[in-house]
């Protein structure tokens, strides 16, 4: 009896739009999928750099990783393909060295179907997931930072490096060519949302590009469900040292407009001390959640214990933030005025 009940929450959950990539949004797609059947994450294609860059140089098709990375999250697959989707070959495997499998499947099965998209939605067959997990488009996008010293730098992977150099902030992200047409099922997935989340994930390289795809902005903030953003637990070495969890927000709404979210989730655990020391050597220390100036742009504060007391990183333990997460919209889900 509390099987077949637990199935039908299950199976009638809320419908989730899930918006960003990387390993942030794997980890909550993870949690997630415990909570409702009717889940769509919809990533980001910027990606060029490790193996996911080479097949795009290689074989011209949008980068792998981290659609393949929320499939893994998702998967129900049988242990050795979840052994598969994960391998990566080892030092000494030549052009491969370092290369997952589960990219190539995923290249395969590109130059087997009509489109990017069309391959994703038939690996995700292969692995049975729980929801879909959807490209932002289609398009071979390019990245581009604009840094407040007015200089700028081409391509995802060579942000990191040249921030640095020029010990500046980020001003403003783009892509080339700039509205790139939006996967319309992305469109689709988001006009019928329940529950929309932002984040978690790299502020400029994981989660903005999405907003910058034509469409994808509009959509969210036209849409009347709860938006939640997820708020790192770490600023990121290369990408938002000295930024404040308003800051966050901030960039967020400059480059899509007012409307985006209702509520920033922000973690209140204390980052273990030895993990404080490690990443201090990295330049990234634990995001100060400044609640006034969060507030003083329209958005709510909520913050709940969200942090991993287990994983040798400061990063948001998957059970707990799913739960956080499932809370808040129940909470205020059916008591919005629309």
């Amino acid at each position: 009896m509390y099987q077949s009940y637990y199935e039908h929450r299950w199976a009638n959950g809320p419908k989730v739009v899930a918006i960003g990539g990387g390993t942030g949004l794997s980890t909550m797609l993870r949690g997630l999928k415990s909570h409702t059947k009717n889940l769509t994450a919809i990533v980001t294609v910027a990606d060029d750099g490790g193996g996911s860059g080479m097949l795009r140089q290689d074989l011209g098709m949008p980068p792998p990783g981290d659609i393949r990375h929320c499939m893994e999250a998702l998967a129900n697959a049988e242990p050795v393909m979840q052994q598969l989707l994960t391998y990566r070959f080892p030092e000494g495997s030549g052009n491969l060295t370092g290369q997952s499998f589960g990219n190539l499947i995923l290249a395969a099965l590109n130059g087997i179907s009509g489109s990017f998209d069309q391959a994703v939605s038939k690996m995700s067959q292969v692995l049975a997931i729980t929801g879909r997990v959807l490209p932002v488009t289609n398009a071979d996008v390019v990245l581009e930072a604009t840094f407040e010293n007015g200089t700028k730098i081409q391509g995802e992977s060579k942000i990191c490096d040249f921030k640095k150099a020029q010990d500046c902030r980020i001003q403003s992200i783009h892509l080339l060519p700039e509205h790139p047409a939006a996967l319309p099922e992305a469109i689709q997935a988001i006009q019928g949302a329940d529950l929309i989340l932002l984040g978690p994930g790299s502020l400029y390289t994981s989660v903005i590009p999405n907003l910058l795809v034509d469409g994808i902005a509009d959509a969210v903030c036209a849409s009347h469900c709860l938006k939640i953003y997820i708020c790192n637990i770490m600023t990121q070495d290369g990408e938002t040292e000295g930024m404040t969890a308003s800051d966050h927000v901030k960039a967020l709404l400059d480059h899509s407009g007012p409307g985006l979210i209702d509520i920033c989730l922000c973690n209140s655990a204390p980052v273990r001390p030895g993990l404080v020391e490690r990443y201090r050597e990295e330049d990234a220390v634990p995001i100060v959640v400044d609640k006034e100036a969060i507030e003083a742009l329209g958005v709510e504060l909520i913050t709940r214990p969200l942090a991993s007391e287990t994983l040798n990183y400061a990063r948001h333990s998957f059970a707990r933030l799913s739960a956080a997460v499932m809370e808040i919209y129940q909470d205020r889900a059916n008591t919005r005025v629309l």
